[in-house]
């Protein structure tokens, strides 16, 4: 093992944009970059660039006239253009940009390059915090997403001989274009948990979609009720994750850390502080050390609050699979403060906390509450997919 953990970063990321007004503000990637190097992290991680994903690496999920389409909008950005829209480009969530192919391709190949060096050995942790759009299918934009590179790292590491592939998505939204690609594949386990459908775009991820014929309970969706915070989310999680994961024996932990479930974020309606998220971090860390021998790609996703919540969010993220966790009531630097006014004219956060201590109850120790509607929604998925693993719901 040539090095512990690896943070992939390239500029250029930030080309990502889909323009002034759109909640997906590149300026969240470029804060995040700053508060990491505030916090020293570079000194203890790799901070590696890898080549954007070409053509044969998009294959693996995305259909050639969609790849194809995607470069037309790159190189002729047209809103609403009925050719570009049938493929969900150009629309008010994916309006087309100049550079489009270019920065998305890049930013998926950073997924795809953190988990060739963690399958090679080359690093134990990999994370990529530009990451997690999983939203995009096969053939169209989705949801803010133009390449699932969540998809293409996990396709990457079965191509590279990979057997078993655990995908654990905790953003507030169902990551249903990674359980689309997979939806059939028995080698890959995708776990979302994520805010209700019947609140909460796209409006699919209930606890009855367990996966195809072929891999029944490949796919598991935990759906939480609206409002939900932490004692609640940190339930739901440890009540599905680590049973699954232990059940599954995956070689590889590949995990998404959207921070739009924070009670601050505009696009959502659940109630979760960055304490939570933390502990969530650190879970999946652990997870990976349990299960698959510590090999864990980490990435990030939605998050929409980008001055105040994100950047912390994913810098405790970094700092974690680095072996150097950032101190909840850590002060956050001074100069990544006056960066954040410097990029927003908004005043930044002072420490790495929201104040919090969450505490929850142990689905397995507390016992089922039928009054409860998060309970209620963890059995539901406990019942669909336990028994298909082994497991009592």
């Amino acid at each position: 093992m040539s090095g512990r953990a690896q943070l992939m970063w390239d500029e250029r990321v930030t080309g990502y944009d889909f323009g002034p007004g759109h909640p997906m503000d590149p300026v969240r990637l470029t804060l995040t970059r700053g508060l990491v190097r505030a916090f020293g992290l570079d000194g203890v991680l790799r901070v590696v660039a890898a080549p954007p994903a070409g053509e044969s690496t998009l294959a693996l999920v995305h259909r050639a006239d969609y790849v194809a389409a995607v470069r037309r909008a790159s190189d002729e950005p047209r809103q609403g253009d009925p050719g570009l829209l049938a493929y969900g480009i150009g629309s008010e969530d994916n309006p087309a940009f100049a550079g489009m192919h270019e920065a998305s391709a890049l930013i998926a190949g950073q997924s795809v390059g953190a988990a060739e060096a963690v399958w090679r050995g080359e690093a134990l942790h990999a994370v990529n915090f530009t990451g997690g759009l999983h939203h995009a299918m096969p053939a169209a934009a989705s949801g803010f997403c133009v390449y699932n590179d969540p998809a293409l790292a996990v396709a990457r590491l079965l191509e590279l001989g990979a057997e078993r592939v655990a995908y654990v998505d905790v953003d507030v939204h169902h990551g249903d274009g990674v359980q689309t690609a997979f939806w059939d594949d028995p080698r890959v386990l995708t776990v979302s948990l994520h805010e209700s459908p019947r609140t909460l775009f796209p409006q699919t991820g209930w606890a009855e979609e367990i996966g195809g014929p072929a891999a029944q309970g490949g796919a598991c969706n935990v759906a939480l009720p609206a409002g939900t915070g932490d004692a609640g989310w940190l339930r739901a999680f440890h009540a599905v994750v680590p049973e699954l994961v232990a059940a599954f024996r995956p070689q590889v932990l590949v995990s998404q850390h959207g921070a739009d479930t924070h009670i601050e974020d505009p696009l959502a309606h659940l109630a979760v502080s960055l304490d939570a998220q933390r502990m969530v971090a650190e879970a999946c860390h652990a997870l990976a050390h349990e299960h698959a021998e510590g090999r864990w790609v980490a990435l990030g996703g939605g998050g929409y609050a980008v001055a105040d919540v994100v950047p912390r969010s994913w810098t405790h993220l970094v700092g974690i699979a680095a072996g150097v966790p950032v101190a909840p009531d850590a002060p956050v630097p001074a100069e990544w403060r006056e960066q954040v006014y410097a990029l927003t004219r908004a005043p930044a956060a002072q420490r790495m906390t929201d104040g919090l201590r969450p505490r929850f109850a142990d689905f397995a120790d507390g016992g089922y509450d039928p009054a409860s509607r998060l309970d209620q929604a963890v059995l539901a998925t406990r019942r669909a997919v336990f028994p298909l693993h082994g497991l009592l719901p």
